[in-house]
């Protein structure tokens, strides 16, 4: 997806590892990555650059990461903000 001219996913896009195991869905899209929501019992956002993203022929997000891989790329968790 690096071509401006390709295809682009679009919110409620399915993703993807390597061997077909469901990450998540797309949650938005931006103009250098995606948002994705994680299909666990305790959603998770992952930020997805979009030159690690291929849209397949079924209209699927393919990244080559596993579900831990994907965590441990992408997941960035919000800043802690000091209670008064």
């Amino acid at each position: 997806m690096t071509e401006p001219s390709e295809a682009r996913p679009s919110a409620g896009t399915v993703v993807v590892g390597p061997h077909g195991r469901r990450l998540g869905t797309v949650d938005a899209v931006f103009v250098d990555y995606l948002l994705v929501r994680t299909a666990g019992l305790v959603p998770v956002d992952l930020y997805l650059p979009i030159e690690a993203a291929t849209l397949d022929g079924d209209g699927r997000v393919i990244v080559q990461a596993d579900a831990d891989e994907a965590y441990a790329r992408w997941h960035r968790p919000l800043k802690s903000v000091a209670h008064d």
